[in-house]
């Protein structure tokens, strides 16, 4: 539960990827219901780019319960498949977020880490890392085993889709999760139990064949 807790809180206070590339088919559907959410995510997954690495700029505004004012960040972003997600927020501090499938760690911009989980510490981790990297590439094969989801297709390349949580211990910290996009995702809305929300906006996203040196040493 605490991976769930720093996810939410630490993860989505800084930004999310915009795309998460190799996705694969998505399962048969149980019922009628989920055969037309797959066919929407099928859909959905056409629109997006498929690349190795996307990079690009977030803005996000998280609005706390109990506070008037709410808190910007904003930095850039790299996804590699493979490899993770790295966020490297400039303001309003700089600092770096490192996410994989077996580890997050937040690093100060003097390079001293503040705090690091692993997944053979917190078992749900990966888990949590899977979902967060399903949810912003929008992956057919892996969204529907932890949301329901309904959406619609906007105009020759835009699309929407609303994810509730499932899993109950997921849905104890998640209300919902509103994705709208094109080529890429473009802006993630998360509204949490506890009464706070999330608008991530992903700006100027640009799909590349391989990582570039600098951006190869932030996995490191």
């Amino acid at each position: 539960m605490r991976a769930v807790a720093c996810l939410l809180s630490v993860c989505l206070l800084g930004a999310l990827p915009a795309h998460a590339a190799g996705t694969t088919a998505a399962p048969a559907a149980a019922s009628s219901g989920a055969t037309a959410s797959t066919q929407l995510l099928r859909a959905v997954r056409e629109r997006l780019v498929q690349s190795p690495v996307v990079r690009g700029a977030f803005t996000q505004e998280k609005t706390i319960k109990g506070f008037q004012n709410p808190l910007r960040s904003s930095g850039r972003f790299v996804v590699a498949q493979g490899k993770g997600i790295v966020w490297q927020v400039q303001q309003p501090f700089a600092s770096v977020l490192r996410v994989t499938p077996d580890k997050l760690q937040s690093v100060q911009a003097d390079g001293q880490v503040d705090f690091q989980l692993q997944a053979q510490q917190e078992p749900a981790l990966r888990a949590i890392n899977s979902m967060l990297f399903a949810v912003m590439a929008a992956d057919v094969a892996v969204l529907p085993q932890h949301f329901d989801i309904q959406g619609s297709l906007q105009g020759k390349e835009g699309w929407r889709l609303t994810l509730v949580p499932r899993d109950k211990m997921l849905a104890q910290w998640l209300v919902r999760i509103d994705l709208q996009g094109d080529r890429f995702v473009r802006e993630v809305r998360l509204q949490e139990a506890q009464g706070d929300a999330s608008v991530i906006v992903l700006q100027n996203p640009v799909a590349e064949r391989a990582l570039q040196a600098e951006d190869a040493r932030l996995f490191e």
